[in-house]
């Protein structure tokens, strides 16, 4: 898959969408990044629809403190 690139200026920022490259075994996958902050979005589904009357939905969100240079509070050197 090729990888596409789209930017666009929000306010005072960049903003960068990129697709095609990461996480190629989600059904599809969007990195989104503006200033330091990046975010990944995957998403995978069935080749068939299931026959539910609903979306079942699920978002799984985790906060990289270590990233941030904040460690959580129980580490001593």
């Amino acid at each position: 898959m090729n990888k596409i690139v789209e930017t666009f200026q929000y306010g005072e920022q960049e903003f960068r969408l990129e697709t095609g490259q990461i996480a190629r075994q989600a059904s599809g996958a969007v990195m989104a990044s503006m200033g330091e902050t990046v975010v990944l979005v995957t998403v995978v589904a069935a080749r068939e629809p299931s026959g539910r009357d609903f979306f079942p939905l699920t978002v799984d969100y985790e906060e990289r403190t270590y990233a941030a240079g904040r460690i959580p509070g129980g580490f001593f050197k």
